[in-house]
């Protein structure tokens, strides 16, 4: 399918790796021609050249916090105006409720609801002026099943949903699409981060704690990064101009839910 996009200019967070890689890749597959951010110089740079070299667009590198105002500035600067942004950040790590202070959730929220809002602050009226523009915000499962372990990523990523379930239809009339992608367990870092200390916690292995993760999710085992990424196209695409403020779950039917 053409998704439409050729041509299109696009901001991909955090994607030298996992999950927004697969998103800048598909994006990439598409025509888009990308910004892409993440913190280390060198694996964003080889990131770049690789999708480039691969799919014959422009990609830009910017090695910078996203989650910092200096980072977010040199990203925008980089970026100029875009027609696409996918947001994206690393998650909170797991723990206990009782282990959390004011300044672990102020971190959570920063990173993994305001973050994104600025982002969107800053380049969505551009693309209300142009009339067309499409934004990915990736967020969590969580959003719908919240994870004990998980409270900080639950608490940051249910404020973005909220926010994008509101702002998402004062901006539709002017041809911006605001969506939302809620990932189960994926192939990435997130997954061995979270199965490393499931591990520590019940006694056994990585590859058990793994294991016994997988066997709870109906196709038996974690997503992968190129699926999603292709998810993501689809909602950039011309052809999502009719989908707003959704929340698309990509769990592998892990949550039994009917709405």
């Amino acid at each position: 399918m053409d998704l439409g996009i050729r041509g299109k200019r696009g901001l991909v967070c955090a994607a030298s790796k996992g999950l927004g890689r697969g998103c800048a890749e598909a994006l990439a597959e598409a025509g888009v021609d990308l910004v892409i951010n993440a913190r280390t110089s060198e694996a964003i740079t080889q990131t770049a050249y690789d999708i480039a070299a691969k799919y014959g667009v422009q990609v830009t590198p910017v090695a910078a916090d996203i989650t910092t105002p200096e980072g977010r500035a040199k990203v925008l600067e980089a970026v100029g105006q875009a027609d696409i942004l996918v947001t994206n950040a690393g998650g909170p790590p797991p723990g206990t409720w009782t282990d959390w202070d004011r300044d672990d959730f102020i971190r959570a929220i920063d990173a993994n609801m305001l973050t994104a809002i600025a982002l969107m602050q800053a380049l969505v009226p551009g693309m209300m002026e142009r009339g067309w523009g499409r934004v990915v915000n990736i967020t969590s499962a969580a959003v719908r099943s919240p994870v004990p372990v998980l409270g900080l990523s639950n608490t940051a990523r249910t404020g973005l949903t909220g926010f994008v379930a509101g702002m998402s239809r004062q901006v539709a009339g002017s041809g911006v699409c605001v969506n939302n992608i809620l990932p189960g367990l994926h192939a990435t870092d997130r997954a061995v981060s979270l199965d490393t200390a499931a591990a520590a916690q019940q006694g056994i292995t990585p590859a058990e704690a793994a294991a016994r993760r997988k066997a709870t999710i109906p196709t038996g085992s974690y997503g992968e990064a190129a699926d999603f990424g292709a998810a993501c196209a689809f909602l950039c695409s011309q052809q999502a101009r009719f989908i707003i403020g959704q929340n698309l779950l990509l769990d592998g039917g892990a949550l039994n839910v009917t709405v």
